[in-house]
């Protein structure tokens, strides 16, 4: 997929006014969606797993097995193909034996990262893949370097997946699991360059060497290596990742968080105006930029992709919401972290001849959810309905297009004001979806679309889009932002498409 301005044609602004333009080729395939990108993550982080995913088998709230049902159902709405956990910063001081056993006797601990709780060991290992078996998705588990050792890192993958007779598979039948499971994704250690033990990355790379050397694969469980990668703009990191341990992982991170202006000022969830607007959707396309310089080095030293690139922690910041505690991380969602999700998504889609993984931060109360939780109470938000529009993409053939934004420009900066993706599903259903980052402009779309056996196939298709810029959902209110059918597509004389997206909106196009 090219993203570049169609070659060969007159300026769009001179001769179409602000139109974006597109031909796609939809009998020129040029990859694979891998489900994978559309994967979450859930920490133990404020009420993230506590309130949010566990209520425990006593609790009012109804649940399976401890797991509150509407959470459970809201989320395998969204088809979601692999969950990462415990953390994040979490993953580093967990001990997975604290999370094993009677309940009552599990061990207590203090989460010194997030807000110096008492965490209860309630939800561990049994009841994280009991989670994964109910949404139907992969587990991703990542493993604690910064303050475990090899011997627990060994022992927590053979108590998983070793299926014959040994002291952890004895254990793990103790427990109430005689049979193993299926992992096919570890990370180890999480943010090694900072909580996770501020490493110098010769120092990580070594101890990643000797740390993955005992994550083994018993049976037919085939684990994915998972080496802790840069954060943001560390390039050093990467580079020295791939020079001196490529040979032995499978896959790299990345971290990279939107937030409007500064750590110490992050801003508003729902207070702010068109500058924050503008400001965070020009930072969450810099995730273009970072994906494809960290690409660059990984393509030296692995010149055939064999090693995937996995963006297991990405979304906005911001302050936390006025009076919560500022260690649990919650925040409002609205129709701008709608556009950060769609877009970025559109970016690994960009990438995904090395982007086979990306994670958003968090799944619930924390960060940019896509569920929030409030007592017996629950809320989709802006983001989860970008999710599960976009659904339609998981393993979908990628095309090729080429592609012409028009600009939005604001206080003298500009950038696309237009983001399209194009895939074909299984059932051969050609599925565009689009963006319009501008916070008050319409946007015109001109689809040229090549290689279909009909041009005259229906066009169905939802939009995304609220009454107001920081337009969200609450429990009070939990259908103000919501998808609905979308009529903004019309075929032309001359076999094109014209759409006219809404301001601030995201849409699918259906067309077949």
């Amino acid at each position: 997929m090219s993203n570049q301005p169609l070659s060969n044609e007159p300026s769009l602004t001179a001769v179409d006014g602000p139109v974006s333009r597109a031909v796609i080729n939809a009998d020129r395939p040029v990859g694979t969606v891998d489900r994978n990108i559309y994967g979450h993550f859930a920490e133990h982080l404020g009420r993230c797993i506590y309130e949010g995913i566990w209520v425990g088998e006593d609790s009012d709230i109804p649940n399976t097995k401890g797991i509150r049902n509407d959470v459970l159902k809201a989320l395998q709405g969204l088809d979601i193909p692999v969950l990462r956990w415990p953390g994040g910063c979490f993953a580093d001081e967990y001990h997975w034996k604290d999370g094993i056993g009677p309940r009552e006797s599990r061990k207590r601990m203090v989460n010194t990262h997030w807000g110096g709780v008492v965490e209860n060991n309630h939800f561990g290992t049994h009841e994280f893949l009991l989670l994964c078996e109910l949404l139907g998705c992969e587990p991703y588990i990542n493993g604690n370097v910064g303050s475990g050792t090899v011997q627990e890192m060994q022992e927590w993958v053979e108590y998983m997946t070793f299926a014959g007779e040994s002291p952890m598979s004895a254990l793990r039948a103790a427990g109430g699991h005689e049979q193993p499971w299926k992992v096919r994704y570890f990370g180890v250690g999480n943010e090694n360059w900072g909580c996770g033990g501020n490493m110098r990355p010769e120092y990580y790379a070594d101890e990643y060497r000797r740390y993955q050397t005992y994550v083994r694969n018993y049976g037919d469980n085939k684990i994915t290596r998972i080496a802790c990668g840069a954060n943001d703009f560390n390039y050093e990191w990467t580079e020295v990742l791939m020079r001196e341990a490529a040979s032995h992982m499978d896959a790299l991170t990345l971290h990279y968080y939107t937030v409007p202006f500064v750590w110490s000022e992050k801003g508003s969830a729902t207070d702010f105006d068109t500058k924050a607007w503008f400001e965070t959707l020009r930072k969450a396309l810099v995730m273009d930029e970072l994906v494809g310089k960290h690409k660059t080095i990984m393509d030296k030293y692995d010149p055939a992709k064999r090693i995937s690139l996995i963006v297991d922690e990405w979304g906005t910041w911001y302050d936390v919401e006025p009076g919560t505690n500022p260690g649990f991380l919650y925040q409002q969602n609205t129709m701008r972290d709608a556009l950060v999700a769609a877009a970025t998504l559109h970016i690994f889609h960009k990438h995904s001849d090395r982007v086979r993984m990306a994670n958003i931060a968090q799944t619930v109360n924390v960060l940019q959810s896509v569920v929030l939780t409030e007592g017996e109470r629950m809320t989709l938000t802006p983001t989860y309905h970008v999710f599960e529009m976009f659904k339609v993409h998981q393993d979908a053939e990628l095309l090729d297009m080429a592609f012409e934004s028009a600009s939005y420009t604001y206080d003298g900066v500009s950038i696309p004001q237009t983001s399209v993706s194009a895939t074909r599903g299984q059932d051969g259903t050609l599925n565009v979806s689009l963006c319009n980052l501008s916070h008050e402009g319409e946007a015109e779309l001109s689809f040229e679309l090549r290689g279909l056996a009909a041009n005259d196939a229906p066009i169905g298709g939802s939009l995304l889009h609220g009454d107001a810029l920081n337009a969200h959902n609450t429990v009070e209110q939990p259908n103000r932002v919501q998808p609905e059918p979308f009529a903004g597509a019309q075929r032309l004389e001359d076999g094109r498409i014209r759409v006219t997206l809404p301001a601030a909106s995201v849409a699918v196009l259906r067309i077949g």
